[in-house]
């Protein structure tokens, strides 16, 4: 399984992560130092870890050959 995966693409996916991984962490510091009320807080923050979540499940099935969201 692991010879299938080309060492480009997988240094490509692995910058990608870290990178969508900043953004993340820059956006979830965002939303606790602009002090949203809770119901919005939680909201929030519920849409940013779907989004991670789908983003990481997306880039695995990337590398087998399969993902759902094309870029």
């Amino acid at each position: 399984m692991m010879a299938a995966i080309d060492g480009r693409m997988l240094g490509s996916l692995i910058i990608q992560i870290v990178v969508i991984g900043l953004i993340f962490w820059l956006l979830n510091w965002l939303i606790d130092y602009i002090k949203l009320g809770e119901p919005f807080n939680k909201i929030a923050k519920v849409v940013l870890a779907v989004v991670a979540v789908v983003f990481l499940i997306n880039a695995l099935l990337y590398l087998v050959g399969k993902p759902f969201i094309a870029f």
